[in-house]
């Protein structure tokens, strides 16, 4: 069962800002209370690592990624409107009539994205998508000169939501993917240190997945630990919601328990310790099949080093990619569970190689 301590530092972690490339707000959080479990440390590419019971003879490594979709300032026009970009996967449609949240330089700027009113858009264009060149976010300037001395060109920004706690244990907010993967690996590395097994485990808040498939910091990171295993942990499109498709994802619900992916880049050995750690404990699971790259941090962190072997846990999340992604806590509370008792299967003796 999540304390009132972990809901709490869950909520801080969500409604910090950190787009991809500018995660240190929510990795300043994350660090703060992993200070409270285990020895902390950082590196150039901003992975925040928390390790427990160092020096053992194999390494298990935890790899939740911290950073979340934003925007950035491309342009400042001389009305004072800031154009934007973005960073990561958007649609743009969820961004008309939001507020945004800037990192300015003497700290938040609030502004609100605009877009011609309806009145003003021709009837034949009222049916076509928006596009980021359509929208401007005005933070009340007069003029360039005004804006800038808010504003950069190259200052990210986050749409300005808070968590909000919905009946039936849900929570919502814009960071879910994946700073509860974040929070997942911390609280799981809790668990594991009030009853550890003979493995180091090491938890990691990797950066700048959004961005690319290049690897990210979950490369960075991969490379520096040299675990034996790895299980990273993201979030999954859940398929409870009108308009699904569960022939081509799964069936996926919130609060049917965590999702492991089973397919091309999954070690089936760690597959097997993970769905074996759910059978010890009764904890519900669906498997989705991934029968080529997963679009997370696994798909960088099998092969670093000399291979790793490397599985992938998921949190089913209603809405991705909008300014209210849902989650129900007993899936966040069940996925520690599991990564903990998955750790503490893990020996020297384990044969990660197929045979």
């Amino acid at each position: 069962m999540l304390s009132p301590d972990s809901i709490a530092f869950l909520k801080r972690l969500l409604d910090a800002a950190g787009p991809s490339g500018f995660e240190a707000p929510a990795a300043r959080v994350w660090r703060d209370e992993a200070r409270t479990v285990a020895a902390v440390i950082g590196d150039v590419a901003g992975n925040s690592v928390a390790t427990v019971n160092p020096g053992a003879p194999i390494t298990v490594m935890l790899a939740g990624h911290i950073d979340e979709i934003g925007v950035i300032v491309t342009w400042i026009d001389d009305d004072g409107f800031a154009w934007i970009g973005p960073i990561g996967g958007w649609d743009p449609q969820v961004l008309v009539g939001q507020r945004i949240r800037f990192a300015g330089r003497e700290g938040d700027v609030i502004g609100v994205v605009g877009r011609k009113p309806i009145h003003l858009i021709k009837q034949d264009a009222r049916d076509k998508a928006v596009k980021f060149e359509d929208l401007w976010v005005d933070v009340g300037a007069r003029s360039r000169d005004d804006a800038e001395r808010l504003l950069a060109v190259g200052d990210p920004g986050v749409i300005d939501t808070r968590v909000v706690e919905l009946p039936g244990g849900r929570i919502v907010s814009r960071a879910i993917d994946d700073r509860i993967g974040a929070f997942i690996v911390l609280e799981a590395l809790r668990r594991y240190a009030a009853r550890p097994g003979v493995a180091t485990v090491a938890a990691v808040a990797t950066t700048q997945e959004e961005i690319g498939y290049h690897g990210g910091g979950a490369l960075i990171a991969a490379q520096r630990i040299g675990p034996a295993m790895a299980i990273a942990v993201d979030v999954t499109h859940a398929t409870d919601h009108p308009g699904s498709e569960k022939k081509e994802s799964g069936d996926h619900r919130l609060g049917g328990g965590p999702v492991l992916a089973r397919g091309s880049i999954i070690s089936p050995v760690v597959f097997g310790i993970l769905r074996d750690a759910a059978t010890r404990l009764s904890i519900p699971c669906t498997v989705q099949a991934a029968g080529r790259e997963t679009s997370t941090d696994a798909d960088a962190i099998h092969l670093a080093r000399q291979g790793i072997a490397t599985a992938l846990v998921s949190v089913p999340n209603r809405y991705m990619h909008s300014p209210g992604e849902m989650v129900s806590l007993e899936d966040i509370d069940r996925t520690a569970d599991l990564l903990a008792e998955a750790c503490r299967a893990v020996t020297p003796d384990t044969d990660f190689t197929q045979r």
